[in-house]
This record gives C-alpha cells, sequence and structure tokens, in this order.
C-alpha cells in the first residue's frame, strides 16, 4: 500500500467521522430534539475511540494491518448508506456508535502499518503527513457535508463518501501478514510503566485540550445560528475555514522550540493563548468571533503538535502503548467535550458555556504550569 493511498484513506475515514457535526442544528430541527441530545451523535463515536486504541493496539499485532483496514472501511462505507436512509434519530445514534468501533481500528491499522513500514527519518516523514491527512479529512467532512446539504441534500454526501470509501478499499492489495511478536504477556505489563506524575499530568492536560476544542466545535453550528442568527448551512460549513487556517498556523510549532528549550514553557504559553481566545469569544461580535475561533484552532493543533511527542520523550513504556493512552485521553476528553458543555449551553445559552470551557482550559493550563514547575525546580537543584 504506497503512502499516498493511505492518505486517501485516512482522508476519507476522517470525513466520516467529522461529518455529522456541522449538520447538527439541522438534525436538531429535523428529528426534534435538544442540542445536547443532538451533539450526542459526536459523542457516541468519540467514547470508542476514547477507549479502543489501547485494546486493538494489543490485539492487532497478530494481525496484518491491511485487512483490518479494508474491512474496516468498507463496514464504514455500509455504516455511511445505513445512516443515510436512516428515518429515526435512536437508530442514527446507533449506526454512529458502531462508526466509533470501527474508526480507531483503521487508525490503529493505520499507524501500526506506518510504524512497521517505515523507520527513523522516513517514519517522522510519513506520521506528519498522516496527521495532515486528519486535518484535511476533518475539514473536508464538515465542510462538503454542510455545503451538500444546500446543494442536494446532506444524504447525498454520506453516499458519496460511502462510495469513495468503498472504491479506496477495493484497491487495498493485502500481501503477506506483517507480524509483530509482543514480548509482554500481561496488559498490565504496558500500563505499569505509564505511572508518571508527568506524563499523567501531560495527559490530562490533553484531555482538557481536546475537551474544550470538541466542545465549541460540536456547538459551533448552534452558536452560529442562535447567537448570530447565520442559518444558511454554507456559512456554516465556511466558518470551519478558520480550522484548515488554524491547521496551517500550527506549522510554525518546530520554530517555537528553537525560541525556548523547555517544552513545558512552550505548552503553558500555547494554553494561556488558548483560554486568552475562549475569554475573547464573551464580546458578542462575529468577526471577533471568526478571528479568535481561528487562532483558537491554532493553538489546540500547537499544543496538539507538541505534547505527543513530548509524551514519547517523557514515557518509559514502549511506543504503542504510550500513545494509545495519549489517543484515549484525547478521545476521551472529546467525547464528554462533545456533550456535557450542550447542556450547560442549552440552559444558561453562550456566556455560561464559554466560562465553562475556560475553567476547563485553565485546568489544562496549570497542570502543565505544574510540570513546568516541577521540571525548573529539579534542575535547580542539580550540582554545579
Amino acid at each position: 500500500m504506497s503512502l499516498p493511498h493511505l492518505l486517501l484513506c485516512s482522508v476519507a475515514i476522517f470525513c466520516v467521522l467529522y461529518a455529522p457535526q456541522p449538520l447538527l442544528s439541522l438534525f436538531a430541527e429535523s428529528y426534534q430534539v435538544a442540542p445536547a441530545k443532538a451533539g450526542m451523535l459526536m459523542s457516541l463515536t468519540m467514547l470508542p475511540l476514547a477507549i479502543a486504541p489501547i485494546c486493538y493496539g494489543l490485539l492487532f499485532t497478530k494481525r496484518n494491518p491491511l485487512r483490518i483496514i479494508k474491512a474496516s472501511m468498507l463496514m464504514l462505507a455500509l455504516c455511511c448508506i445505513g445512516f443515510a436512509f436512516s428515518e429515526d434519530f435512536q437508530w442514527m445514534m446507533a449506526i454512529r456508535f458502531m462508526q466509533g468501533l470501527l474508526l480507531p481500528a483503521a487508525l490503529t491499522a493505520m499507524t501500526g502499518y506506518l510504524g512497521r513500514t517505515y523507520q527513523h527519518s522516513q517514519l517522522k516523514r510519513s506520521m506528519s503527513w498522516y496527521i495532515g491527512s486528519t486535518i484535511v479529512g476533518g475539514y473536508l467532512g464538515r465542510t462538503l457535508s454542510a455545503n451538500f446539504a444546500v446543494w442536494l441534500d446532506w444524504q447525498s454526501f454520506y453516499l458519496l463518501n460511502a462510495a469513495v470509501l468503498i472504491i479506496l478499499a477495493l484497491w487495498i492489495k493485502p500481501r503477506r501478514a506483517q507480524l509483530v511478536n509482543s514480548p509482554a504477556n500481561h496488559p498490565l505489563a504496558y500500563l505499569k510503566p505509564l505511572k508518571q506524575a508527568d506524563l499523567l499530568g501531560l495527559y490530562g492536560a490533553v484531555f482538557c485540550m481536546f475537551f474544550c476544542f470538541a466542545a465549541l466545535l460540536n456547538y459551533l453550528p448552534f452558536i452560529l445560528s442562535n447567537d448570530y442568527k447565520i442559518s444558511d448551512p454554507r456559512l456554516i460549513g465556511w466558518v470551519y475555514t478558520g480550522y484548515l487556517v488554524g491547521a496551517c498556523l500550527s506549522l510554525s510549532t518546530p520554530w517555537l522550540s528553537k525560541l525556548q528549550a523547555s517544552m513545558w514553557q512552550i505548552l503553558s504559553g500555547l494554553f494561556v493563548m488558548y483560554c486568552l481566545t475562549i475569554a475573547g469569544m464573551l464580546w458578542h461580535n462575529f468577526w471577533l468571533f471568526l478571528v479568535l475561533f481561528t487562532l483558537f484552532c491554532a493553538c489546540m493543533f500547537m499544543i496538539h503538535a507538541s505534547a505527543a511527542p513530548l509524551a514519547n520523550q517523557l514515557s518509559r513504556a514502549e511506543s504503542t502503548v504510550t500513545n494509545g493512552a495519549y489517543v484515549s485521553f484525547y478521545y476521551c476528553g472529546g467525547a464528554l467535550g462533545s456533550y456535557l458543555p450542550g447542556l450547560i449551553y442549552q440552559r444558561w445559552g453562550l456566556p455560561y458555556f464559554l466560562l465553562s470551557l475556560l475553567i476547563v482550559c485553565i485546568t489544562g493550563l496549570s497542570l502543565v504550569w505544574r510540570n513546568h514547575y516541577y521540571a525548573r525546580s529539579n534542575r535547580a537543584r542539580l550540582p554545579l
């Protein structure tokens, strides 16, 4: 399987994950459900993503990753078709939960395939391209689903995405299995090295980071339609362009490490900016909101790009377990963030919604700053 082929598969898969997000207000109106319940279409998909990566990582050591990617994509295509023709909201939620079980299987197999196929600098480069494809897939899934809802209907995008998934899956030609023998004989043997205070603090900060990000992006359609009176799904979809611009701005992350040697200090500064963008959104101005939303996305991607390699540097556990735990904390924050703040929003409105996100973001900042403080104290105690 070539790298461009894998990247196209990643884009199509992430379209599945994020396509419902700009349509949540449309679903809430069409199926007569509350915003928080509509937000469960995202929560139900992210919940398995919060648990499954570590389990799948252990399970797939004896399996051919290409076969897993192919089977997962074909089943995701069937789920997309079922979602498009569903007339019952409960059935839609059941399909989204099924997609949540399939998505981490495909994503874990993809990263596993990259880890087995590429080495050293090639691995770093291929992983960078993979992360970029996830950003592009998230952007296209949100933007195209919103625009298809106006051009044709929202179901047409799901049928198109299903067709793309089937074509890309049939293009995969698994040959021989690439097996990895695991030295551990019990799952707890993998997890025990993760019990480091600084590493757990970093995981907690990542949880807070994606909690805020998932919450704001999940309820962005409701905020734009209810608080800024923007009802056209096309305009709502194009507001997500800030997501892509923010991703482009995050490419400057490696440059930050040249300015400051301490990654904890860099993360602390990024979390401060993250908090300020949320606080600035309390001023009710659409253009200011749009600028701050773009900076908000940039901060999130920069924190993500800094925290992921730092976790690997800190951890004494195996790489697959370290990254599996990172993904689990990441999507656990997303699962809770895509639902719980919606309860606050539908009862008390946008100001209290943003304040709740600000509190969570400040918690993430305190975890990072605590690690920075202890790292600085330890350096000061070192003998000269």
